[in-house]
């Protein structure tokens, strides 16, 4: 399994922005598609978006499009997500996750087969 690790989680405001990281051990990171999903207490983990091999190709949950986005550098083995407009609904453990045996976007747990530990991130209203 592909060993991920998150950073960049905290405490901000409302309205305020926030960008996580996710770097991945391996030579190969290049080649499968990887995604960012959270979890809210009490809630289901839920698809928050996802990038393909190159970046070309991007998918986002609807209730972040337009605030949140997701890029990668394929040269330091992260992934970035990018939240903006950040509201306490947003408010939940953000995990990154691989998905090696999957090509193009995929949005379903079950298609990533490697997940990092999780960050907090926690927004005041």
């Amino acid at each position: 399994q592909v060993q991920l690790v998150e950073s960049g989680g905290g405490l901000v405001q409302a309205g305020g922005s926030l960008r996580l990281s996710c770097t991945a051990s391996g030579r190969t990171f290049r080649s499968y598609p990887m995604g960012w999903f959270r979890q809210a207490p009490g809630k289901e983990r839920e698809f928050v978006a996802g990038i393909s091999q190159s970046g070309t190709g991007t998918s986002y949950g609807d209730s972040v499009t337009g605030r949140f986005t997701i890029s990668r550098d394929n040269a330091k083995n992260t992934v970035y997500l990018q939240m903006n407009v950040l509201k306490s609904e947003d408010t939940a453990v953000y995990y990154c996750a691989a998905a090696q045996f999957f090509l193009g976007v995929p949005r379903r747990e079950y298609e990533y087969d490697s997940w990092g530990q999780g960050t907090q991130v926690t927004v005041s209203s």
